[in-house]
Order: structure tokens, then C-alpha cells, then sequence
């Protein structure tokens, strides 16, 4: 494997089949489960820009490992995974080592981590959630722990959407109260 060359690799899980990719300089993406395992790979490797599967090195595999425990309902800790955030820029950068802080079973805000970062307004808030949905390594850089102003779900780019955001909360002892469903303007 050249220095800059990603590959990635399928593993099952308790949630269905996800992946990983990587490269010399780190865990480059992570893939949750998609409408099958075609859908995950393309998704993969698309995102990771992979030149193609492989068996991962002896790192990965203990990753893939902590994986599969964590979506059995484990508590691991991903905080020392050496990520590659090569190409993302230094907003992203620093909210994703911001994130990457919050423990298991425990949640943030958009606006708070905005806050975290020196932004108060409602923009902060928003790209906070923008750069959620574009974090390349879901689970390590935990964005399901990230929740809409008033401790409310928000939402989840992942296939499954905020119902596989719920069932990743819900692995951590989080569960939300949403209340009944409510009629618009009431």
C-alpha cells in the first residue's frame, strides 16, 4: 500500500454489515449499514475515495472488533483512534476533536458545541449540523450523540435516518422522551 492509497473493508455487525476504510495516515470512513451490501460499499468507498477492498491490518481489525462490541451494546472508548482528516478544514477539524470528547452515554447540543467553538448564534448552530452530516467516521466521531436545541433528536444523515440515530443513543442508555406526536402550531 502506497502512503496515500485508502482501502477499505465489510465486516458484520449486530445492525447489519457496515465498513471501514484507511490509509496510512488513519481511519479514513466509516459506513453504517445501508439498504444492502451493495449500498454499503459503493457509499464506502465512494466517500473514502478507495481503490479497493482489502484485509485490514492488524490495527483495523482490533477497530472493526470495538466496532462490532460497541453495536452489540458495549461501552467502548474510540477516543484514541488515529482518524485522517487530511482535505477537511479546520471548522470541521476542530468540532470533530470537540465531539470526539463527549463520552459514551452522554449527549451535546448543535448550539453547545457551536458555543465550544465561539460561535453563539443560530448560523453556528446550523453549520455545526452541516458538518454532522458530513463527519467521514460516524461511531468514532460520535454525531449521534449531537442533539437539536431542547435535547431533541434532530436529524441523522445515515441510512435509517434519526431511527438508526435512535438505536445508536439507545445502545448508550440514551432515550429521548419525544412525547406523543404533536399537531403543527400546538
Amino acid at each position: 500500500m502506497t502512503t496515500n492509497e485508502t482501502r477499505h473493508h465489510l465486516f458484520e455487525t449486530a445492525l447489519g454489515i457496515c465498513g471501514v476504510a484507511w490509509n496510512s495516515r488513519g481511519l479514513a470512513a466509516v459506513q453504517l449499514p445501508e439498504k444492502d451490501n451493495a449500498a454499503t460499499e459503493r457509499r464506502l468507498a465512494s466517500k473514502s475515495g478507495s481503490v479497493g477492498a482489502a484485509e485490514p491490518p492488524d490495527w483495523i481489525g482490533s477497530l472493526i472488533g470495538d466496532i462490532q462490541k460497541y453495536l452489540a451494546g458495549a461501552q467502548v472508548d474510540f477516543s484514541a483512534v488515529v482518524v485522517d482528516l487530511d482535505g477537511i478544514d479546520d471548522f470541521r477539524r476542530g468540532l470533530y476533536q470537540a465531539l470526539r470528547q463527549v463520552g459514551f452515554g452522554r449527549t451535546v447540543t448543535y448550539g453547545d458545541l457551536a458555543k465550544i467553538l465561539g460561535s453563539t448564534d443560530w448560523e453556528g448552530a446550523r453549520n455545526v449540523g452541516e458538518a454532522m452530516g458530513r463527519n467521514p467516521v460516524p461511531i468514532v466521531i460520535p454525531c449521534h450523540r449531537v442533539l437539536a436545541a431542547g435535547n431533541k433528536l434532530g436529524g441523522f444523515s445515515a441510512y435509517g435516518g434519526t431511527t438508526t440515530k435512535q438505536k445508536l443513543l439507545a445502545l448508550e442508555g440514551v432515550h429521548l422522551d419525544q412525547g406523543p406526536p404533536r399537531l403543527p402550531g400546538l
